[in-house]
């Protein structure tokens, strides 16, 4: 697989306006995102997480080594729009991203200012709101809306202007259970079904466990990185850095020091329930035999 994002030593450095001091929210960072991948980035509040979602499509400009998207480097100006079509940003808040009274006017907003023919609007508006489900909501009032949906709105927005790449920034965040589950089946589905790179920053590690390769972030280094059963075997380390582990994983581990026989890479409560039913079963089937 071909790399679509590149980043290359990549420190990023801001001053804090309290105290006039430099912050280093990314140390040294590299890394290549393969092209149609599922990568989750994960870490605590101030770990360097979203400040590398930035740094990806050129909102913000490292202060040392260089970004590169298809080739082409983030800091310079001529392909700086190219570089933002190519990869599109999906933020923690969709109430920021909303710019227009109505649902399909908002989602055509970006393809208008990026000169594409009306007809072809149309298509893509109409498209993306049927991707994630919001097709009959077209004609309504964003406010309207619950969080859930307002954040589906917000991602066909950013489908409707092609982008080979889409970074989610905590997306779910601000959403109810439900309204996170709608919203992680529709980013698998653009990843699976649609063929896009998928970036998507979390804090939730339910959310990154079915995803081909997950990033863990602390103090703007990359601490670990790998498949997401190599990443929660680390179930140690990663309560050291500040962070949980997938429920299946920490009920699984606790089973494990109470002397029940479960794999170490169980993350997923359909595999856990099922290696316990097994173990059931050999328990019956052993006391029937006696």
């Amino acid at each position: 697989m071909n790399s679509i994002i590149e980043l290359k030593n990549v420190t990023f450095e801001y001053k804090n306006g309290d105290e006039d001091r430099v912050v280093r929210a990314l140390d040294r960072v590299d890394l290549a995102i393969e092209e149609g991948s599922f990568t989750g980035i994960i870490g605590v509040n101030g770990s360097g997480k979203s400040t590398l979602a930035k740094n990806m499509n050129g909102l913000m400009l490292p202060t040392e080594g260089e970004v590169f998207v298809k080739g082409m480097n983030t800091r310079d100006p001529e392909t700086i729009w190219q570089i933002r079509q190519s990869v599109g940003m999906v933020f923690q808040n969709p109430d920021n991203q909303m710019v227009s009274a109505i649902v399909e006017d908002d989602v055509a907003f970006g393809p208008e200012n990026l000169g594409v023919d009306p007809e072809e609007i149309r298509r893509r508006v109409d498209q993306s709101l049927t991707d994630v489900g919001m097709y009959d909501y077209r004609k309504k009032a964003p406010h309207m809306l619950s969080g859930g949906q307002k954040q589906r709105i917000a991602i066909a927005g950013v489908v409707a202007m092609l982008p080979d790449v889409i970074v989610f920034d905590e997306p779910t965040a601000m959403l109810d259970p439900k309204g996170r589950r709608e919203v992680l089946e529709i980013i698998r589905k653009l990843n699976e079904e649609s063929g896009k790179t998928v970036v998507l920053i979390t804090h939730f590690m339910d959310e990154v466990a079915r995803a081909d390769r997950v990033i863990v972030m602390d103090d703007g280094k990359v601490a670990l990185d790998g498949k997401p059963r190599e990443i929660f075997l680390e179930v140690e380390k990663l309560k050291e850095l500040g962070l949980d582990v997938p429920f299946a994983t920490e009920l699984a581990d606790r089973l494990r020091k109470e002397g029940v026989d479960i794999p170490e890479d169980v993350i997923f409560m359909e595999e856990l329930a099922s290696e316990i039913e097994k173990r059931v079963k050999n328990q019956c089937q052993s006391e029937s035999n006696i």
